[in-house]
Parts: C-alpha cells; structure tokens; sequence
C-alpha cells in the first residue's frame, strides 16, 4: 500500500464517481480503476460496491476512507513543517468566515497581511458557522471564525472579538418607540432568522425559548443586508450582533436594546485539537489578534 493509492481512493470516495475523480486527479479512468483494484487485492477486501448505476463505499470501504484521510493529513502536516524549515515566510493560510462576520474587519485585516507577508496565499471560504466548524474538524480548512463557545476538546480556540446581539425593527413598528425591550414582549412577533447552518439560528431559537416563548419564523435567510431589508418592510422583527447593526445605512431600521438580559455574541478562532499550525497560519494569527 503506498500514498498515492490512498489519495485515489479518498478522491474516488469523495466524488462517488470514477469519471469525476479520475478529471480531478488528471488521470485516465482506467488507470484509476486499476489503482483502486490494486489496494482492495491488497487488502483482500472489497472497498466499493459497483453493481449500482452509482458507486457506493462498502462498509469497509468507509472504514478505509476514514483512515486514509486521517494519514493523508498526516502527511501534509509533516509536509508543512519541513516547508516551514526550509522557505520561511512562504506557504497557504486557509480561512473559513461566516458571511455575517466577514464584512466586519476582513478586507482590511486581509489586505494589510498581505502587504506584510506577499508570498503566503490566502484561501477563503465563506460558510455558516456549523459548516466551517466541521470543515476545520475534517482538516479541509486549517481555521475559521466561529460563534463561541466551541467544544475545547476538539478545538484549539483563540478568542477574537466580544460584541452583544440587538434587537432590529422597522422604523414603522410600534416597537420603535421603545429604547429598550425584553425578550418575553416579542412572543407574538414575526421573527426573520438567519438560516439553520448559522450558529446565531441555534442562539437565537434557545435566547427565545429561555425568554418563555417558540419564535414565530417568517423568513430565513443568509445575508444580514437582506435580513435588515426584510425588517425595514415591516416583515418581521430580527436580532443582529451590534457591530453588524452598525454597518447597516438604512433609516427604515431601527435597533432597539434588549432589557434586562444581555445577550453575548463572541468569535474566536478555531482550529483543530494538536493540528500541526504552520508559520503563515502562526503569523496570520498573531495579525488577526491586532485589531480585537
């Protein structure tokens, strides 16, 4: 059994196609085929079941796929740290951002790393929270920014940023009139939530249910500046951190305090438990941390 196998195969069980893995690893199907055949003759099982219109893993062919992921990251770590010993300052740093966090202090805190450091590339991608946590957990991205608290057992976690959540309205609601109100007063309101793979849709549904009341869900949706146009018609109430709230220029929204219970919004980076962190991913860090 050598690596390559290994890599063939978890492409293979990652596309559940030959034809597709085969365009991803630039190889003929064939060939691929061949390879795959190799490592089930060689662990004298069988590792994907054919007789479908669409292959399928066998059980031990997910076992396999498993453990083979975990060696190839392996690999990549030590990877890793021998290019950091030998070209300092080079390398990838792959980010995962929620949408909603990203337009807080990105595009500046990107821009000025790479001023500094112009030949370590930057990788991002933008997910829910949810996604990015397992996305980071599965070694796909090497760290995210993410709604805290996390599980410490799985993550090595470097608080960020704290903010509070506000309560938006539109300016037409009778609500606006109000300074400030509490949670248990919205009861009977429409409620226009982020969708379920945002860390703030759990938050908000249990701050809700804390308060003594199920939320009305009008509306779901993934972008803030949406969300608050949704609100600035009237279509229901929302909840946003207070420095989103901040970007928002719409004289149709109105944000109005939460009374007597505040409710924390903190983002911390994640990154997987005793991952190997090479020198860019260290140094974008360290950069990150400047402007907390």
């Amino acid at each position: 059994m050598d690596l390559r196998q290994l890599k063939y195969f978890v492409e293979v069980g990652k596309q559940r196609s030959f034809t597709k893995a085969a365009n991803t690893l630039f190889l003929s199907q064939p060939s691929l085929s061949k390879m795959v055949k190799s490592l089930e003759e060689e662990l004298e099982v069988q590792l994907i079941d054919r007789s479908g219109r669409h292959i399928e893993l066998t059980d031990a062919g997910h076992a396999v796929y498993s453990h083979a992921q975990e060696i190839l990251h392996s690999m990549e770590d030590l990877s890793s740290s021998l290019y950091d010993v030998m070209h300092l300052k080079k390398g990838t740093v792959s980010i995962g951002l929620p949408p909603v966090i990203g337009i807080l202090y990105f595009p500046k805190i990107i821009g000025d790393f790479q001023k500094s450091y112009p030949e370590i590339a930057i990788k991002l991608v933008e997910y829910g929270a949810k996604k990015i946590e397992d996305e980071v957990l599965h070694g796909n991205l090497e760290l995210g920014i993410s709604v805290l608290p996390v599980d410490n057992e799985l993550f090595d976690v470097v608080p960020f940023m704290k903010d509070v959540m506000t309560l938006i309205v539109s300016s037409q609601h009778p609500l606006a009139e109000k300074d400030q109100v509490e949670l248990k007063e919205l009861s009977n309101e429409d409620f226009i939530f982020f969708t379920e793979e945002f860390a703030l849709y759990d938050y908000m549904l249990t701050q809700c249910r804390q308060a003594g009341f199920e939320p009305q869900i009008a509306y779901k949706s993934s972008q803030w500046d949406f969300i608050t146009g949704l609100v600035g018609e009237n279509l229901g109430v929302s909840f946003l951190p207070q420095s989103i709230y901040e970007k928002v220029n719409d004289q149709k929204v109105k944000k109005v305090e939460i009374k007597g219970k505040e409710i924390p919004w903190h983002l911390g980076i994640v990154m997987k438990k005793h991952k190997y962190k090479t020198f860019a991913i260290k140094e974008f860090i360290s950069h990150l941390l400047r402007y907390h």
